[in-house]
């Protein structure tokens, strides 16, 4: 597995990630005829060489004839779809501008379709997120691991005035991260920045096991005071694969002592849906002898948002309350094992390079046992059965 850790010891912004990745191995040509692709009116993609602190980095400048720097979301989103780009680019892209669309409406008190996206419809932003989403796909990337963001402190300057940092849209944005120490008063992450992280990455935490093939440095603009500006990107191949996996989650609590089983369960069916890691729920007694239950939700930092909306539609609870957490996850892989009643895909769990658990999925099974007639135990252990054994059944 190919890996990306972003080690923002400085921040980031929309161009230090394009430029890391530059640095990092990814093909300034490459990037340049993305660029194109959009066909935004004299914009160009160029990077060059630079010092920053006392380290080799590289920086991108945007040249642009385009000066328009306020669009809408569905213009944005009707130059992506129009630049013929991979469908994994495309659908990347799209989820950075609709995260960045979601955080200004809530800042602001409007619609997704309504905000006005002042810096960040500028050229050289779309520039920036399209090249990022690009550049990861062009390095080949199958995971994204991101360390905690530092904000910096202090105020910025921009066009709705003089603004406390962390902006709010970052501050937004930001919700559910964790978050770095950083002395440095200045901002240090943009929204741009953090919605490309807050989007794109598998998870958020120390740096990974790795190998470690190649190492990107993209400079910002501003010289910082106490360490380089710059965005340190470490792309490399996962080792120790079978070993056990480490993680952050935030779980979500809900107390609901007004709803019927069926709307809890429901709720439980959305949150699954919409990217929960875990959803279940636990009866209680609350005060006064009151029966009720307890939704328990397991969310990747960069879902809370969205799952505690879902919470907050499906139920009548008029509180969430939410902690990170570490996990320890055994390491996974599924494999596909033939029985007598066609294909099933086992679960299997590593630690210390052993397999220490194994259990078929259960929508192959139910398929299988509903098509052949036979009880859904009978097809699991079959599928156990020959996983086991490497066993071929002929139908």
């Amino acid at each position: 597995m190919r890996i990306g850790y972003f080690d923002c010891f400085s921040g980031a912004a929309g161009d230090m990630i394009l430029a890391a990745l530059i640095h990092a191995g990814c093909p300034l040509p490459a990037l340049q005829n993305i660029v194109e692709r959009l066909r935004l009116p004299g914009v160009t993609l160029m990077a060059e060489r630079v010092q920053q602190g006392g380290l080799a980095a590289t920086r991108v400048r945007v040249g642009t004839g385009d000066h328009k720097s306020h669009r809408h979301l569905p213009e944005i989103l009707s130059i992506i779809s129009a630049a013929d780009l991979s469908a994994r680019v495309t659908e990347r892209a799209t989820a950075v501008f609709k995260r960045l669309a979601e955080a200004e409406a809530a800042v602001h008190g409007t619609s997704v379709d309504a905000v006005h996206f002042h810096e960040v419809g500028a050229a050289d932003a779309i520039v920036d997120i399209v090249g990022a989403c690009a550049g990861l796909e062009l390095l080949g990337l199958d995971r994204i691991v991101c360390s905690p963001i530092p904000t910096g402190y202090g105020t910025v300057t921009c066009d709705h005035g003089v603004m406390p940092v962390p902006a709010p849209a970052t501050a937004e944005l930001l919700k559910g991260v964790p978050l770095a120490d950083c002395p440095e008063p200045m901002e240090l992450t943009t929204p741009t920045g953090a919605a490309i992280l807050v989007t794109l990455a598998n998870h958020f935490g120390p740096l990974p096991p790795m190998r470690i093939a190649s190492v990107g440095y993209g400079a910002g603009t501003r010289v910082g005071q106490t360490r380089p500006n710059v965005l340190r990107l470490l792309v490399g191949e996962a080792v120790d694969a079978t070993a056990a996996e480490h993680d952050q989650v935030v779980v979500l609590e809900a107390a609901v002592d007004d709803a019927t089983g069926q709307a809890v369960a429901y709720t439980c069916d959305r949150l699954l849906a919409a990217g929960a890691l875990d959803a279940h729920i636990v009866p209680i007694i609350m005060k006064k002898g009151r029966p009720a239950q307890v939704l328990t939700v397991l969310s990747r930092p960069q879902d809370v948002e969205t799952l505690e909306r879902i919470v907050f539609d499906e139920t009548t609870t008029l509180g969430i309350r939410r902690h990170a957490a570490e996990r320890t996850k055994l390491a996974r892989e599924t494999v596909t094992v033939e029985t007598r009643f066609g294909p099933v895909r086992v679960k299997i769990g590593h630690r210390d390079g052993q397999p220490v658990r194994a259990w078929p999925e259960y929508d192959d099974c139910t398929a299988a046992a509903q098509r052949c007639g036979v009880p859904l135990q009978v097809v699991q252990q079959e599928a156990l059965r020959s996983r086991a054994h490497g066993d071929d059944p002929k139908c």
